[in-house]
């Protein structure tokens, strides 16, 4: 797989994957440079409202307007996501740089929380903000991907900022039709099988 082209895509966990940070997550690649990916898990929700982190931003949070966990990396720092309304993109609003073309993921892009909720806030049309990321050296993803242990698959927009995390793997695989489709159904305990 070219690395060049794994901005903006998914990575689904596989099953075989069960790393308690990562089992049955669905992450979204934010970065990917020859120097390494950084990405945010979308499925894991924190029983903690955005306000209670990020003050003043959680009026402007997509449902449900909590923090989630982004990944095991950097825990204590946040990555803010949105999408940027009609119009001219609003400052403290960057898209993703490097996007894999074709995805129609334009409208993503990274949120500075350092800017003024009140404007920016009002001119997103969704956003999420995410504790931590998950991130890999230079090469290590891919390694991952060889072995087995991630699916890479194109993302929307409204997988992103999902109204229903908890069901966004076996979603995300049942839309890849075929063998995907099928691991969409893998049960959670395969002893109970």
């Amino acid at each position: 797989m070219d690395q060049s082209t794994m901005t903006g895509r998914l990575l689904v966990a596989a099953p075989l994957l069960q790393e308690d940070s990562f089992r049955r997550s669905v992450v979204f690649v934010v970065d990917d440079t020859a120097d390494g990916t950084l990405g945010v898990i979308l499925n894991r929700p924190l029983g903690m409202a955005v306000d209670e982190v990020v003050t003043d931003w959680g009026a402007y949070a997509s449902e449900p307007a909590v923090m989630f966990s982004g990944g095991p990396v950097g825990a204590d720092s946040g990555i803010a996501l949105g999408t940027a309304g009609a119009g001219e993109p609003p400052p403290g609003w960057a898209p993703l740089e490097g996007l894999a073309p074709g995805l129609g993921l334009d409208a993503v892009g990274v949120v500075d929380l350092e800017g003024p909720p009140q404007v920016l806030g009002t001119a997103l049309g969704a956003f999420r903000v995410f504790a931590g990321y998950a991130g890999w050296s230079a090469g290590q993803l891919l390694e991952e991907i060889g072995e087995g242990a991630w699916f890479v698959v194109d993302a929307v927009a409204s997988d992103v900022f999902t109204t229903s995390p908890e069901g966004l793997w076996a979603r995300v695989l049942r839309r890849q039709g075929g063998r995907m489709a099928l691991l969409s159904t893998y049960p959670d305990d395969p002893t109970m099988n």
